[in-house]
């Protein structure tokens, strides 16, 4: 691992919120994660414009609005039982989970 990177527990499709920045508060998807840099894009959060050139006759250019990736770090993984929460293993036999270090329920 480098300097920058650490291990991330997320995985996309979680539902995760986001607990630190512009957009303190907003819960959405994982839509991408980007492991190499340690961030991920998730859905309705950190949006900026962006100049997007014509690339066929048919498409629209202009300025368009997109997700971009924030830290890992900057959110936390949204348990349905207790809320944003830090994410635990447990080791049963073969099978490793993930579950909430709050409740203990399965993520």
């Amino acid at each position: 691992m480098t300097e920058t990177a650490h291990k991330i527990k997320l995985k996309k499709e979680d539902t995760v919120e986001v607990i630190a920045g512009k957009d303190k508060g907003k819960r959405g998807k994982i839509l991408k994660i980007l492991r190499d840099k340690g961030r991920v894009v998730v859905d309705g959060v950190n949006i900026v414009k962006k100049a997007k050139k014509r690339r066929k006759q048919s498409d629209r250019g202009g300025i368009i609005e997109i997700e971009a990736a924030i830290h890992s770090s900057n959110v936390a993984v949204v348990c349905k039982k207790c809320g944003p929460t830090r994410i635990g293993y447990k080791i049963e036999g073969e099978t490793k989970t993930r579950v909430c270090r709050k409740c203990g329920e399965v993520l």
